[in-house]
């Protein structure tokens, strides 16, 4: 009998959906172990150039190379474990070197220690994150020798805590290292190889994405001056708006522009990275949160220094986003002052104009009575002329007719006559704009 579900119409992304909650699994770790771990920020040529060169180091360690680029690899080549990782907008590589006895140095062997010589060197990608963490066991460690820690710190300041009720204790100082990786040393004192795995991955993936996190705090710096002139630029304008001072509207309209185009410029440079900030540190918030810290007298812990020293930086980041989004606001604010200053003089012109209008339509219109007055005169006078020629005419053929008297009669007339054609044509006129 078939399985009920066959007979369904089951969604494309199902099974997708249901392995991606297992595309990263957590790490499972043996202590003593040595891991280093890279985080490289990439651009899609990049990635496929990466993966090029990842099946190039399993042929150099004489394994079958990957066919597909997955977002999660791991792949074991006797005492080095990889795993390679792709996120959004960074690669990350994890080396796990579990051939380390339980007297080994820290950090002389680390978990690139394996690498064919040579390959490491050739990674495409920019370096944001690269760092040790030795795993030993606390019984076979100077758990509480500090001096002796600190030594292989070089020194630094420590950041410590026992996380997971006690049962381990983490050291770190979350600074660069004389070989240019940070450090970080797990002394394990009652955790399994799983518990070891997750608490190893969490301490990765705090560095990773407080690195991440923190790009954007040299780009926050850098436009904060460029800010800092658009805004005082911005507020003598205002100033001159609020004065109602005599300005040029049209040079006032272009310092606007130029100011919203170099803000959104900067918004289109910056509004991702801020963003991203926002997202890793949400990330580093929650992972700090599952280390569940006890604190270690005399040292501040992880979730302390993270807490003081990169929610500022941050919140700075935050800052300078809300910054550009207020002067964007305030730009459209005062444009929108300035044309309605625009708007407000074309209308008192137009107003003017259709005033000098309205007076010179009046003035056409006297000048078109009188010449009215005019052309009955003229139009009678040249009638008159003609009645004469007429009258003459018949005087001359043998009609007895009295000229001056028919003339005399007919002026008034004709006058009359002239009068009342000349204003039908006016009215007419009138009527058929008015119609239209």
């Amino acid at each position: 009998m078939n399985p009920p579900l066959k007979q369904l119409d089951l969604h494309p992304l199902r099974e997708e959906l249901y392995n991606e909650l297992h595309s990263r699994p957590f790490h499972v770790l043996p202590c003593p172990a040595q891991v280093t771990h890279i985080a490289l920020l990439t651009t899609p040529e990049q990635r496929a150039v990466q993966f090029r060169h990842w099946q190039d180091l399993h042929i150099m360690l004489g394994q079958p190379e990957p066919l597909e680029d997955v977002s999660c690899y791991e792949a074991t080549f006797g005492s080095l474990r990889i795993r390679r990782e792709m996120h959004m907008e960074f690669a990350s590589y994890t080396f796990i070197n579990l051939g380390i006895g339980n007297n080994h140095h820290p950090f002389q062997d680390t978990g690139i220690s394996l690498l064919p010589k040579g390959w490491l060197e050739k990674l495409t990608g920019t370096v944001v994150a690269a760092f040790h963490i030795d795993l030993q066991q606390a019984s076979n460690g100077p758990e509480t020798d500090l001096a002796q820690i600190r030594h292989w710190f070089e020194g630094e300041r420590l950041v410590g805590s026992s996380p997971w009720e006690g049962k381990a204790r983490v050291w770190g100082t979350f600074r660069l290292h004389s070989d240019g990786f940070g450090r970080f040393m797990v002394l394990n004192r009652d955790m399994s190889d799983s518990q070891l795995g997750r608490l190893t991955q969490r301490l990765m993936e705090i560095e990773t994405y407080r690195l991440m996190s923190l790009l954007a705090l040299p780009l926050a710096r850098e436009m904060t001056p460029s800010l800092n002139d658009m805004d005082q630029q911005l507020a003598l304008i205002t100033q001159s708006l609020a004065d109602n001072q005599d300005i040029d509207e049209r040079e006032v309209l272009a310092d606007l522009t130029n100011i919203a185009a170099r803000i959104e410029a900067f918004r289109a440079h910056a509004t991702f990275r801020f963003s991203a900030t926002r997202a890793y540190h949400q990330l580093v918030l929650t992972r700090l949160e599952e280390l569940r810290e006890d604190e270690l007298s005399g040292h501040l812990t992880v979730t302390e220094f993270m807490t003081r020293r990169l929610t500022p930086a941050v919140e700075t980041c935050e800052s300078v986003k809300e910054r550009l989004e207020d002067l964007s606001r305030r730009v459209d604010r005062a444009s929108d002052m300035v044309r309605t200053r625009v708007e407000l003089a074309i209308q008192s012109q137009n107003q003017q104009l259709l005033s000098s209008m309205d007076r010179r339509s009046k003035i056409q219109l006297m000048m078109q009575h009188t010449v009215e007055g005019f052309s009955v005169v003229v139009i009678s006078y040249y009638l008159l002329a003609l009645l004469k020629l007429a009258l003459e005419s018949a005087d001359d053929a043998g009609f007895d007719v009295n000229t001056s008297l028919v003339l005399g009669i007919a002026i008034p007339v004709v006058l009359g006559l002239v009068f009342i054609g000349v204003r039908m044509i006016h009215h007419r006129f009138i009527r058929l704009a008015r119609r239209q």
